[in-house]
């Protein structure tokens, strides 16, 4: 419907131009105004992230570039993509008369020349089908859907065009929880507040834009219910997730229900000169490797660093020292050769104060498997570190979980009745990967495997060991 502007009465004015779709002030509006080559839209659920993702591609659809602007939006599976093909059939056909859809291939063509292409990936060899493409436009939708970043890394070598001129966009939404929390936390929401730029090891700029529901006034006008429906998700974690954007939850589902910062991460203290001190290790090259020290109690009284003295039951375990073979991107890791892993280790033995007392504890069997007459673990004992084989039968992994799961529980116990286990605030990769483990989907007894799990396989190999003869009977479940 066309209406005169004011004061423009007796002007023949032309038909006015409908507005189908603009971003909402707020978080929409800056993600669709970014600058930088890199951006991450976050925040709550209901803050309109997906639209704003179709729309950051479709503003520039009808500029001009042609058949040059071209678009790929990943989600990680094909029946992931139903929701965002709804809503690009709710809006686009409005938007651009004469665009059309290809039900087999899921794209989009625009009658400009315009394309855009909905596809999924779901593991790190799904980039090949891609390799040598040319994308100045690619989204990630739900990009916590993702145990780690390696797919959202790969498909930078397929975001260029030879067109001059154009814009080159990186573009993803995500909330808090998920298998990719950790990854995504760590690369977007650690290093800098929302709206600050990070630049990376290339000198790109890449940022985060917070939204939240409170932003999507059509949403609330809709469905003034939604909030509540947020706040009535019985799932703690879940629900400080979705409904207020909290990043410093515990997510994802192994350990979520049991674990508590609060009890578990100690400040480090000198273990008791009678308690049983050994090392666990998984080991890794383009992987992390992990190392763990431990200290198993025999139910002498300990110091703890403020002066108090505390007693634990006999067999509740501490981690008190680490060593995390990573490059500083979660889940890759240094490629060190196992001659320099094991001379690392007796390097950093030698340093701790009770480095002396440490005896030889489990590691990943692999390590034991001869290639021309050597091994890993023979390397390691050239060096002076010896390993004994952890435990890696049928079902040792949920045995493990389990284990590690009841360990978690009797240390919130009050008093302490069964052993439990510790974490020195200083055993920071710990602390930061094994809390977060996401269950697997098609077996939630077990950690999905694509996730940074070494430090927790190291320590599921200390449970399942009777180490000091303490606490010996949980491996027996």
């Amino acid at each position: 419907m066309a209406r005169a502007a004011p004061g423009a009465r007796g002007r023949r004015q032309g038909p006015r131009k409908v507005v189908v779709w603009r971003p909402q002030p707020g978080g929409q509006h800056l993600f669709l105004s970014c600058p930088f080559f890199e951006s991450l839209f976050e925040g709550t659920r209901g803050a309109a992230k997906t639209d704003a993702l179709l729309m950051d591609f479709a503003q520039h659809c009808g500029q001009g570039f042609g058949v040059h602007w071209r678009g790929i939006l990943f989600r990680q599976t094909y029946p992931q993509l139903a929701d965002v093909v709804a809503r690009t059939k709710r809006w686009f056909h409005r938007i651009f008369p004469g665009i059309q859809f290809n039900e087999q291939s899921y794209t989009w063509k625009w009658p400009t020349g315009e394309e855009l292409l909905l596809r999924h990936m779901r593991v790190p060899a799904d980039y090949w089908n891609y390799h040598g493409h040319e994308y100045p436009w690619i989204g990630w939708d739900e990009l916590t859907n993702w145990a780690t970043l390696e797919c959202y890394d790969a498909m930078k070598a397929c975001s260029r065009s030879s067109y001059a001129g154009m814009p080159r966009k990186y573009r993803a939404t995500a909330n808090p929880y998920g298998r990719g929390h950790n990854a995504v936390k760590a690369r977007f929401i650690d290093p800098a507040p929302a709206g600050i730029p990070i630049a990376d090891s290339a000198g790109l700029l890449r940022v985060r834009v917070h939204g939240h529901w409170r932003e999507n006034l059509m949403l609330l006008a809709a469905d003034p219910e939604y909030p509540a429906k947020l706040q009535a998700d019985a799932n703690e974690m879940r629900r400080r997730a979705w409904k207020d954007a909290d990043w410093d939850i515990v997510a994802g589902g192994m350990f979520d229900d049991v674990w508590d910062p609060a009890v578990h991460v100690l400040a480090p203290f000198e273990p008791p000169s009678t308690w049983y001190l050994d090392r666990s290790f998984d080991w890794g090259s383009s992987k992390p490797f992990s190392v763990g020290w431990w200290a198993e109690s025999d139910g002498t009284e300990a110091t703890m660093r403020d002066g108090t003295r505390r007693t634990f039951p006999r067999g509740t375990l501490f981690r008190l020292a680490e060593w995390y073979g990573w490059n500083g991107q979660p889940n890759e890791g240094l490629r060190l050769t196992d001659s320099e892993v094991g001379r690392g280790t007796a390097q950093r033995e030698k340093e701790m104060a009770w480095g002396g007392r440490v005896r030889p504890g489990p590691a990943d069997a692999s390590i034991f498997d001869q290639v021309n007459d050597d091994s890993p673990a023979a390397e390691h004992e050239r060096n002076g570190i010896s390993w004994e084989r952890a435990d890696k039968s049928p079902g040792s992994r949920v045995r493990g979980w389990e284990v590690l799961r009841r360990r978690l529980q009797a240390s919130k116990a009050r008093p302490m009745e069964e052993p439990g286990l510790f974490v020195f605030e200083t055993c920071r990769q710990w602390l930061r990967t094994v809390p977060t483990l996401v269950r697997d989907e098609k077996n939630p007894d077990d950690v999905d495997t694509e996730s940074e799990d070494h430090a927790a396989d190291e320590t599921r190999y200390r449970l399942l060991t009777s180490g000091g003869g303490a606490g010996s009977s949980e491996v027996r479940l």
